[in-house]
């Protein structure tokens, strides 16, 4: 059972979900994605193949609309799909692990260039799936590191002071169980001068640094309690987002409430939401799918969203989406999304791990 069926039948305790019905309830959802037409027995029974009687048919469809999945439009004898049946529909998508088409992306002038990167890859996403296409920035690749300062302020409290070639300052207070021998700490600011302030760096190269064979045990023990300041340096740039296919998205919209679009329009405005939203639908390189009221934010409440993370082996460094009408082809989207954040974890590994 997929995550997405136990939180419907959470929702829903009596739910007799069964294979004919999931199958109805699938080719509905498609066939409305397609169209954007209400899906009656007669369609089902012409253009999906169904061998059922269009009283079967109905009955089903009936009992789908019952259960919530389904909706009936007054003008229209057929049903269309609701948030809830989309949400169904989507977990489904996900359970399968559709496989990933490889996106075609030539990186080659991104050499470094994560900012670049980004930008390609927002754009051929949104232009692959015809909706906005969002990705958030990892922290920078390289640091130019200028100055290091470790200094005791207290027996067992040292603070560091990383200052960076464009100005970026990073400062951290650290309190060690016991005093601090004065001589560690001066040691280890020489130390750091002399071997982190000699052209740019990553974060693969400060590791190897910090964990050098040539010093000794306790001095690497030392330098291992005050490295998390240089993790603040590479994270500190991590708050950008890269945004294609914006018109897309809106010519989409374009039918629904006025209202509703302004406030979508608000919501793209303001970088710090879109943020919230990306690295709240991490999972690791898992894709995630949000839909209507599962948005944290009000003004996303009428699209729906698909996130998956991208970033090394051991640790996510952002995520890219596409967001569009509730009524999206998801299945494409999920395949899209995935293929996009696997060219991306590709790129940044050979970046970040040089």
């Amino acid at each position: 059972m997929t995550a997405s069926q136990i939180s419907l039948m959470t929702m829903l305790p009596d739910l007799d979900l069964t294979q004919r019905r999931q199958l109805v309830l699938r080719a509905v959802i498609e066939e409305h994605i397609s169209t954007g037409q209400p899906v009656g027995s007669k369609t089902l029974t012409v253009r999906r193949g169904f061998e059922a009687s269009a009283s079967t048919l109905r009955n089903e469809l009936a009992w789908l609309e019952s259960v919530g999945l389904l909706g009936h439009p007054h003008t229209s004898a057929g049903r269309v799909p609701t948030e809830l049946g989309y949400r169904f529909y989507a977990g489904e998508l996900l359970s399968e692990r559709i496989a990933a088409e490889p996106m075609v992306l030539d990186l080659n002038e991104a050499t470094q260039e994560v900012d670049d990167a980004l930008r390609a890859t927002t754009e051929a996403l949104s232009q692959v799936t015809r909706l906005l296409a969002i990705a958030s920035a990892p922290s920078v690749a390289t640091i130019d590191v200028r100055h290091i300062e470790v200094l005791t302020l207290q027996p067992q409290v040292v603070m560091v002071l990383v200052i960076t070639g464009s100005g970026a300052v990073a400062k951290r207070v650290f309190a060690f169980e016991g005093p601090v021998d004065p001589g560690l700490a001066e040691w280890a600011r020489e130390y750091l001068n002399e071997t982190l302030t000699r052209g740019s760096l990553t974060e693969r190269s400060v590791r190897a640094r910090l964990a050098s064979d040539e010093i000794d045990q306790r001095e690497r023990g030392f330098l291992n309690a005050i490295a998390p300041v240089f993790h603040d340096i590479f994270d500190s740039s991590a708050d950008r987002l890269f945004v294609g296919g914006a018109s897309r998205l809106m010519s989409e919209l374009r039918a629904q409430d006025q209202h509703e679009l302004n406030e979508l329009a608000s919501v793209l405005e303001e970088r710090a939401v879109m943020l919230d939203q990306l690295r709240g639908a991490l999972r690791g390189d898992q894709v995630t799918v949000r839909i209507g009221e599962e948005h944290m934010a009000p003004a996303l409440r009428p699209v729906a969203m698909v996130t998956a993370g991208y970033g090394l082996p051991h640790r996510v460094l952002g995520a890219i989406s596409v967001i569009g009408p509730v009524r999206m082809d998801y299945a494409h989207a999920i395949v899209a999304v995935r293929g996009a954040a696997a060219a991306l974890s590709s790129y940044v590994e050979d970046v970040y791990e040089d």
